[in-house]
């Protein structure tokens, strides 16, 4: 399994909380404490995207075709204009009304449970995903990204958003299902565009996944993480010498290659052991390819800061909670 399908796997990013955008001009919503991945795909007209926790990062303009992948905000605010005021912010999927009291009926009408807005000429339409990536795999995913990421309109992502926008418009049995499996497709499709084709700095092993070398050598390690893989092995799964292969792979990846099992071997034993799927340290251990429990627990502390008790016995250990508005 390549890198990247592993982690998104591991994460449980997946199934998106859907909603559909449609507003005339002038319009302005804000979302409040928005869960750790929030995704926007635009299907017609424009639009502008702020961080409002993140002065910091630039707007984002979003023309049709366009995606943006917002992972460093809880806080942000898309409109048709920079100037206009939101009328609305949404918080843990309720809705709060902005401005005069008079005017707080009409937007409720508008502002139905799954479709923001009516549509009409010169409207601008969008579709947005939120997704709450788990545990430490998820962490790792949303450390690999900006804090924003627009993805221009463009062929592989265009027939994508195209079969999204007409289901959208539809009103049909399993459309829900439907709309949440598109928009889990757009979100990989986008992720590997923008690592792939817009030079995003991080993270380094996307980079190598482009490498067929190294590729193959990251995916038999994704693939069986317990396997007692030596560098020698990894190499041979290359093509490459055992000297050239290191070399390469540090170059890349920016670890040597056992560092990065290491890693990740680490990254898979903290969910084990944080959702229950591993009930002991030593079977935590044995699914990470460790018969013993005290060299596991002396490299988990290593790379986690903590030891592997402590991590599961104390959530706070890990981090904090990932949150969803569903």
């Amino acid at each position: 399994m390549d890198a990247l399908s592993d982690l998104l796997r591991r994460s449980r990013t997946s199934d998106a909380d859907v909603r559909q955008l449609i507003q005339h001009p002038p319009w302005a919503m804000t979302f409040d404490r928005t869960p750790p991945l929030t995704l926007f795909a635009a299907l017609g007209g424009r639009a502008v995207l702020r961080l409002d926790d993140r002065p910091d990062v630039e707007p984002c303009d979003l023309a049709p075709g366009d995606i943006a992948v917002v992972t460093g905000s809880s806080r942000h605010t898309v409109s048709d204009d920079l100037a206009t005021a939101s009328r609305v912010v949404i918080r843990a999927g309720r809705k709060h009304f902005l401005g005069a009291p008079s005017d707080h009926a009409e937007l409720a009408r508008l502002l139905a449970p799954r479709t923001y807005g009516a549509g009409g000429p010169g409207a601008t339409t969008l579709v947005r995903g939120t997704y709450a990536p788990q545990g430490d795999a998820g962490r790792r995913l949303l450390s690999a990204l900006p804090p924003v990421a627009r993805v221009p309109a463009n062929p592989r992502t265009g027939a994508a958003l195209d079969l999204l926008t007409a289901e959208a418009a539809l009103d049909e049995p399993g459309q829900d299902a439907v709309l949440h499996r598109l928009l889990d497709l757009i979100l990989v499709l986008a992720l590997r565009e923008g690592c792939a084709r817009l030079g995003l700095e991080r993270p380094t092993w996307y980079h190598a996944l482009s490498d067929p070398a190294i590729g193959a050598a990251l995916e038999q390690v994704h693939t069986d993480p317990a396997h007692r893989w030596t560098v020698a092995e990894l190499a041979a799964a290359a093509g490459m010498s055992r000297a050239a292969f290191a070399a390469r792979f540090a170059e890349l990846v920016g670890q040597p290659p056992l560092t990065y099992l290491t890693d990740w071997r680490m990254t898979v034993a903290a969910d084990l052991l944080r959702d229950g799927s591993a009930t002991t340290v030593a079977a935590a251990a044995r699914a990470v390819g460790y018969q013993d429990a005290f060299a596991f627990s002396v490299a988990f502390k290593r790379v986690k800061g903590v030891s592997p008790s402590r991590w599961s016995r104390e959530p706070e250990a890990a981090g904090p909670p990932v949150l969803s508005d569903r």
